[in-house]
Protein backbone atom coordinates (compact mmCIF):
# COMPACT_ATOMS: atom_id res chain seq x y z
CA UNK A 1 0.00 0.00 0.00
CA UNK A 2 1.86 3.51 -0.33
CA UNK A 3 1.19 6.88 -1.27
CA UNK A 4 0.40 6.90 -4.97
CA UNK A 5 2.43 9.03 -6.87
CA UNK A 6 1.57 12.13 -7.91
CA UNK A 7 1.77 12.88 -11.51
CA UNK A 8 4.49 15.46 -13.12
CA UNK A 9 3.12 18.62 -13.91
CA UNK A 10 6.28 19.86 -16.41
CA UNK A 11 7.91 18.09 -18.80
CA UNK A 12 10.27 15.73 -18.89
CA UNK A 13 13.09 18.57 -20.25
CA UNK A 14 12.06 20.96 -17.41
CA UNK A 15 12.84 21.58 -13.42
CA UNK A 16 11.42 24.22 -10.72
CA UNK A 17 12.39 25.96 -7.89
CA UNK A 18 10.39 27.59 -5.54
CA UNK A 19 10.57 30.33 -2.61
CA UNK A 20 8.05 31.31 -0.63
CA UNK A 21 7.78 34.25 1.78
CA UNK A 22 10.44 36.49 0.44
CA UNK A 23 10.47 39.71 2.29
CA UNK A 24 10.35 41.97 -0.56
CA UNK A 25 7.61 43.46 -2.47
CA UNK A 26 6.59 41.81 -5.75
CA UNK A 27 6.67 44.78 -7.59
CA UNK A 28 10.64 45.20 -6.94
CA UNK A 29 11.00 41.32 -7.16
CA UNK A 30 9.14 41.52 -10.66
CA UNK A 31 11.90 44.04 -11.74
CA UNK A 32 14.66 41.52 -11.02
CA UNK A 33 12.62 38.74 -12.79
CA UNK A 34 12.13 40.19 -15.92
CA UNK A 35 15.67 40.96 -16.66
CA UNK A 36 16.51 37.11 -16.61
CA UNK A 37 13.48 35.61 -18.14
CA UNK A 38 14.61 33.63 -21.76
CA UNK A 39 18.20 33.71 -20.72
CA UNK A 40 20.69 31.05 -20.49
CA UNK A 41 21.61 30.22 -17.29
CA UNK A 42 24.76 31.14 -17.24
CA UNK A 43 24.24 35.31 -18.27
CA UNK A 44 21.18 34.59 -16.42
CA UNK A 45 23.86 34.07 -13.08
CA UNK A 46 26.27 36.43 -14.25
CA UNK A 47 23.21 39.18 -14.90
CA UNK A 48 22.47 38.79 -11.55
CA UNK A 49 25.40 38.64 -9.25
CA UNK A 50 26.43 42.10 -11.09
CA UNK A 51 22.79 43.45 -10.11
CA UNK A 52 23.24 45.84 -7.63
CA UNK A 53 19.46 45.24 -6.14
CA UNK A 54 19.33 43.42 -2.67
CA UNK A 55 16.87 41.43 -3.69
CA UNK A 56 18.83 39.66 -6.80
CA UNK A 57 21.19 37.52 -4.19
CA UNK A 58 17.48 35.38 -3.07
CA UNK A 59 17.11 35.01 -7.25
CA UNK A 60 20.27 33.31 -7.12
CA UNK A 61 20.01 31.42 -4.90
CA UNK A 62 16.85 29.48 -6.44
CA UNK A 63 18.25 29.61 -9.66
CA UNK A 64 21.04 27.66 -8.22
CA UNK A 65 18.33 25.40 -7.14
CA UNK A 66 16.59 24.69 -10.16
CA UNK A 67 19.88 24.03 -12.28
CA UNK A 68 20.62 21.12 -9.06
CA UNK A 69 17.48 19.81 -9.55
CA UNK A 70 17.87 19.63 -13.42
CA UNK A 71 21.01 18.16 -12.83
CA UNK A 72 20.35 15.99 -10.27
CA UNK A 73 16.84 14.96 -10.29
CA UNK A 74 16.10 14.87 -13.95
CA UNK A 75 19.63 13.89 -15.55
CA UNK A 76 19.34 17.50 -17.68
CA UNK A 77 22.20 18.58 -19.70
CA UNK A 78 23.27 21.85 -17.19
CA UNK A 79 24.94 24.06 -20.29
CA UNK A 80 22.06 23.95 -22.34
CA UNK A 81 19.44 25.09 -19.69
CA UNK A 82 17.90 28.62 -19.78
CA UNK A 83 15.48 29.65 -17.69
CA UNK A 84 11.69 29.47 -19.70
CA UNK A 85 9.47 30.73 -16.60
CA UNK A 86 9.35 32.97 -13.92
CA UNK A 87 6.47 33.79 -12.01
CA UNK A 88 6.75 36.53 -8.98
CA UNK A 89 3.13 36.20 -6.60
CA UNK A 90 2.13 38.31 -3.76
CA UNK A 91 2.16 36.40 0.13
CA UNK A 92 1.59 37.93 2.85
CA UNK A 93 1.50 41.25 4.17
CA UNK A 94 2.53 42.75 7.52
CA UNK A 95 0.83 45.56 8.48
CA UNK A 96 2.98 47.89 11.56
CA UNK A 97 1.62 51.19 13.06
CA UNK A 98 3.52 54.44 13.38
CA UNK A 99 2.42 57.12 15.92
CA UNK A 100 1.78 60.52 14.07
CA UNK A 101 0.66 64.19 15.45
CA UNK A 102 -2.54 64.62 17.48
CA UNK A 103 -2.65 60.75 18.47
CA UNK A 104 -3.20 59.72 15.14
CA UNK A 105 -1.34 56.10 13.65
CA UNK A 106 -0.25 55.92 10.38
CA UNK A 107 -0.15 52.56 8.71
CA UNK A 108 3.26 50.39 7.40
CA UNK A 109 2.77 47.29 4.71
CA UNK A 110 5.60 45.28 4.52
CA UNK A 111 5.04 42.77 1.58
CA UNK A 112 6.26 39.25 1.00
CA UNK A 113 6.85 37.64 -1.97
CA UNK A 114 6.41 34.07 -3.93
CA UNK A 115 8.88 33.03 -6.38
CA UNK A 116 8.42 30.08 -8.85
CA UNK A 117 11.20 29.56 -11.68
CA UNK A 118 11.75 27.20 -13.95
CA UNK A 119 14.31 25.92 -16.60
CA UNK A 120 13.98 24.44 -19.75
CA UNK A 121 16.84 22.35 -21.72
CA UNK A 122 17.08 23.41 -25.68
CA UNK A 123 16.43 21.25 -28.53
CA UNK A 124 19.89 20.18 -29.66
CA UNK A 125 20.34 22.40 -33.34
CA UNK A 126 21.05 19.33 -36.05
Amino acid sequence: MGKRSIERKLDDTEAMAFAKQIRVSPQKLNLVARTIRGKDCEAALAELRFSRRRIAGDVVKVLESAIANAENNHQLDVDRLFVSEITVGRALVMKRWRPRARGRVSQIMKPFSNLRLVVREREEKE
